[in-house]
């Protein structure tokens, strides 16, 4: 099982950072390590200072595909779940300014907790998906999936022409703004559709 994540995959979080808007999906990996489930709390690792909170929602592929064409592309994952990429922002911009990948930013154990998966067949439309996060009851990101750069679809097709997707793979779609520094003692809390599907601790 592997973790896919698309970067600056809406356009207000491309511009907080001060990244351009991409006009092809960015993509990096995580590995299985990276996963942290049931919410059980998330410890902060002792080489970053700066650790960021990005709520994505996330795609559990159904079956192994590649060179998926995007018409056919929802046939490939059946779940959706909320996921938070955390990442080492401190050590992203050092590695940034040098053109060097960002993987020990975003990929190190327990970076990707991630919710329980509801079937997408729950949702009327999935491009009128609400999702939030809370830290301490206080509204921290609001996402909404109609603002996506690039669709559902149009990620797992393209991510499918250069590495072949398999049953179980995760693919987390991307941040709305909004996102921030966490602290030890915080509580995230992140729902979807109004549903809670995160509540975990930072220690």
């Amino acid at each position: 099982m592997k973790i896919i994540a698309i970067g600056r995959n809406y356009a207000e979080h491309a511009k907080e950072l001060n990244n351009p808007v991409p006009t092809s999906p960015v993509i990096f990996l995580k590995p299985d390590t990276a996963v942290l489930k049931d919410n059980k709390p998330f410890y902060l690792p002792d080489f970053s200072d700066d650790v960021h909170y990005e709520l994505e929602v996330v795609l559990k592929i159904c079956k192994e595909g590649k060179h998926i064409a995007e018409k056919f592309a929802a046939n490939y994952y059946d779940e959706v779940g909320l996921g938070i990429d955390f990442t080492a922002r401190d050590i992203q911009a050092k590695h940034k300014e040098k053109g060097l990948p960002w993987e020990l930013a975003k990929a190190f154990d327990n970076s990707a907790p991630i919710s329980i998966f509801l079937p997408k067949s729950d949702y009327e439309d999935l491009y009128n998906l609400n999702f939030e996060l809370k830290i301490n009851g206080e509204r921290r990101q609001i996402g909404h999936t109609k603002d996506l750069l690039f669709s559902f679809e149009k990620i797992i097709s393209f991510v499918s022409q250069y590495i072949t997707l398999k049953k179980g793979d995760l693919i987390f779609t991307g941040t709305p703004q909004g996102v921030g520094k966490i602290n030890k003692g915080d509580k995230l809390e992140a729902w979807l559709e109004g549903k809670q599907l995160l509540n975990f601790d930072v220690k």
